[in-house]
C-alpha cells in the first residue's frame, strides 16, 4: 500500500469538483484497509472512505486527512438458502456490475436500481433507492471495519437502523464503520417490481423479465440525464441533490393555498404518523427553478430538475454551493419547507 500526498479528488467524483486530500491511498485487502487505519491514527488525523464518487460533493480546500479508496472487488458468492438466494458482494464491486449480474441470471429484487453509480459499499449507507426499491428491502446484513475496536463485524439489517435515504452509517454511527462487504437475499424467478409510474408507462400491460426491466430503468435513467454518460454535461452531477421532504399533512393546505391551488393538485405520497412526502423537484419547479437553469459555471440538469451539474466543467465546489442555497433559501421563503441535501460534503 502507498500514501500519496496533496492527490487531487476532483476526478475521482462524478461532479469532477473538489480540491486535494492531504493524504491517500487505495486499499483492496482488509490489511491494506487496517494498514491505512493505523496509517491515519500515527498522523492524527481523519478518514474518509471513497467509493465511485457519484454522491459526494469535495470542498475547494479538499481534505485534511486521509482519503481511502476502497477497491475490494472479488467475485460475487451465491448461496442458496431456500427458495432464495444470497448475495455476498465486496464493497467495491460497481453497482451496477452487480445489478446486472443477478437479473441475468434471474434473481430479483435490486432490477429497478439499475444505472445507480457508485460502488456496492456506499448502498447500505444511504440505503439507496428507486424506481420503487430501495437496498434496505434486500440486505441482510453487512460486513464492517469498527474504528472503535478495529474489528471486523457483520451488522444484521436489523442493526442498520435503514429509513428513508439514511442508516447508522451517515447518523448515528458517522464516522465509526467502514463497510466491506454486502449480503443481499434475492429471489430466483420473482417478477419485477413494477409500481413506479415510469415503468408502469413503459411496459403498458406487459410482463417484462428481469433482464428487460434492468434496461428500461437504465433507458429512463439516461433520458431523466441520471446514467453517467462521460460525453453528456448533464452526467456532471451526484445525483438528486436533495431529499424528497416529509412534512405534516397540515403543510399541504398552506402550500395550496400559496398556490392558490386544490391540496389534491399537490403530488404526495404518505408518509405514515399524520405526514406526507412532497417531491423535492415539484418544490424547485414551483420556485422558479426550472431544468436547464444557469448560474454561472453552475446549474440545473436540462432532463431532471434535482440534478445540480458542473455545467460547464469549469464550476467550484463554491459554485455548486451557491445555486444550492439559492434553492434553499427561496423554498423555505415560498414554502416554509427546508430542503435538505443527499450528496455527503467533504471538507
Amino acid at each position: 500500500m502507498q500514501i500519496e500526498e496533496q492527490i487531487p479528488l476532483a476526478p475521482y467524483t462524478t461532479l469532477r469538483i473538489g480540491g486535494p486530500a492531504r493524504f491517500f491511498c487505495h486499499a483492496a485487502t482488509p490489511e491494506e484497509l487496517l494498514d491505512a487505519v493505523a496509517f491515519a491514527r500515527k498522523r492524527h488525523v481523519g478518514i474518509f472512505v471513497l467509493g465511485g464518487g457519484s454522491n459526494l460533493l469535495v470542498s475547494d480546500a479538499g481534505f485534511d486527512g486521509l482519503v481511502i479508496h476502497l477497491q475490494f472487488n472479488g467475485p460475487i458468492v451465491f448461496i442458496p438458502d431456500g427458495d432464495a438466494v444470497l448475495c455476498d458482494v465486496d464493497a467495491g464491486t460497481p453497482w451496477n456490475d452487480f445489478v446486472q449480474e443477478v437479473c441475468a441470471v434471474g434473481l430479483g429484487g435490486v432490477e429497478c436500481l439499475a444505472g445507480i453509480p457508485g460502488l456496492t459499499g456506499g448502498t447500505p449507507v444511504q440505503n439507496v433507492g428507486a424506481y420503487g426499491q430501495e437496498v434496505a428491502q434486500t440486505i441482510v446484513r453487512v460486513t464492517v471495519l469498527d474504528l472503535e475496536t478495529l474489528h471486523f463485524e457483520e451488522l444484521g439489517s436489523e442493526h442498520c437502523g435503514f429509513a428513508y435515504r439514511t442508516s447508522i452509517f451517515n447518523t448515528t454511527h458517522r464516522g465509526r464503520y467502514i463497510v466491506t462487504s454486502v449480503r443481499f437475499r434475492l429471489t430466483p424467478g420473482a417478477r419485477p417490481n413494477l409500481t413506479y409510474a415510469d415503468l408502469k408507462r413503459h411496459f403498458g400491460d406487459d410482463q417484462p423479465t428481469l433482464v428487460e426491466t434492468y434496461d428500461a430503468v437504465r433507458q429512463i435513467r439516461r433520458s431523466k440525464g441520471m446514467l453517467l454518460v462521460d460525453e453528456e454535461p448533464d452526467s456532471r452531477s451526484a445525483g438528486s441533490f436533495f431529499k424528497n421532504p416529509v412534512v405534516p399533512l397540515a403543510a399541504l393546505s398552506a402550500i395550496a393555498e400559496r398556490l392558490n391551488m386544490t391540496e389534491e393538485a399537490i403530488p404526495n405520497w404518505p408518509a405514515g404518523g399524520g405526514r406526507t412526502k412532497l417531491p423535492a423537484a415539484w418544490l424547485l419547479d414551483q420556485a422558479g427553478f426550472h431544468r436547464g437553469y444557469e448560474m454561472g459555471h453552475a446549474g440545473i440538469s436540462s432532463r431532471h430538475t434535482l440534478a445540480l451539474i458542473n455545467r460547464t466543467g469549469l464550476a467550484t465546489c463554491a459554485d455548486i454551493c451557491q445555486l444550492r442555497d439559492a434553492i434553499v433559501a427561496e423554498v423555505a421563503a415560498r414554502f416554509g419547507i427546508q430542503l435538505e441535501q443527499e450528496p455527503v460534503y467533504l471538507r
